[in-house]
C-alpha cells in the first residue's frame, strides 16, 4: 500500500479533499470530487482525507477549515482552496498541472 508521501511525490497531480464526516459542505462537495476523479482517471489522482482520523496530516498542512482542497505534484503544493468550489474550478486547476 502506498503512503501519503509516495502518492503526493508522484508525477501525476493529486487532488486532496480534506473533509469531515459531520461537515455539511463536505457532503455536498463529495459527488463533485468523485466525478472529477472518474473523469480524470489515469491522468490525476484524487484522495479524500478525513481530518478527524488523520489529525497529524491535517495539522502538518495547517488545515483550519473543511472542506479544504489541495493539489500536489512531485511533493509540492500547487494549489489550495479552503471551503467549497465549483466543479470546473477544481477540475481546471487539476488540468493545469497535468
Amino acid at each position: 500500500m502506498e503512503t501519503f508521501q509516495q502518492i503526493i511525490n508522484g508525477d501525476k497531480p493529486v487532488l486532496i479533499d480534506f473533509y469531515a464526516t459531520w461537515c455539511g459542505p463536505c457532503k455536498a462537495m463529495s459527488p463533485i470530487v468523485e466525478a472529477i476523479g472518474k473523469e480524470l482517471k489515469g491522468q490525476a489522482r484524487v484522495l479524500k482525507i478525513d481530518v478527524d482520523k488523520n489529525q497529524s496530516l491535517a495539522s502538518l498542512y495547517n488545515i483550519r477549515a473543511v472542506p479544504t482542497f489541495m493539489i500536489f505534484k512531485q511533493g509540492q503544493i500547487k494549489w489550495q482552496q479552503p471551503g467549497g468550489a465549483d466543479k470546473m474550478t477544481i477540475k481546471n486547476e487539476l488540468l493545469r498541472h497535468l
